[in-house]
């Protein structure tokens, strides 16, 4: 498996050499939902499409619910969800109050591991062209 990947021209207004520059971006096939993980869990193992989309379903609502209490949510392996704030400075200690908070977020962050794995990712170009259609002159 590789991951795959287009060249782009983007018009690059910062920097030291701004310019028109082309670059790779990520080229994503298809999304994956829960119910096409659910069937592939279920295909490999001796648990039912059912019961493993019951997990699947039951674990979205406790990692919502941890993160949502300002809880990280550790995944071993694979890594964590960890809730973080975003809020304004304010001169004195008083003035920070529940409005100087302006979002929350949620990051995931990899394990150690999963980011070695990262490292041996495999890349391939995308091939965009659309075969059969001649172009036209």
């Amino acid at each position: 498996m590789a991951v795959s990947y287009v060249r782009v021209k983007r018009n690059i207004t910062v920097g030291h050499t701004p310019g028109v520059k082309y670059m790779a971006r990520l080229w994503r096939e298809a999304d994956v939902n829960l119910d096409t993980i659910a069937q592939e869990i279920a295909d490999a193992s001796t648990i039912s499409y059912p019961d493993v989309l019951a997990c699947l379903k039951a674990l979205e609502i406790h990692i919502s619910k941890y993160v949502m209490n300002g809880s990280a949510v550790k995944f071993g392996t694979l890594g964590a969800f960890i809730p973080s704030i975003k809020a304004t400075a304010q001169d004195t200690l008083d003035k920070v109050t529940v409005d100087t908070i302006k979002k929350t977020r949620v990051r995931f962050v990899p394990s150690i591991k999963f980011k070695s794995s990262l490292k041996k990712t495999q890349y391939s170009l995308k091939d965009l062209s659309v075969k059969g259609i001649q172009p036209q002159e």
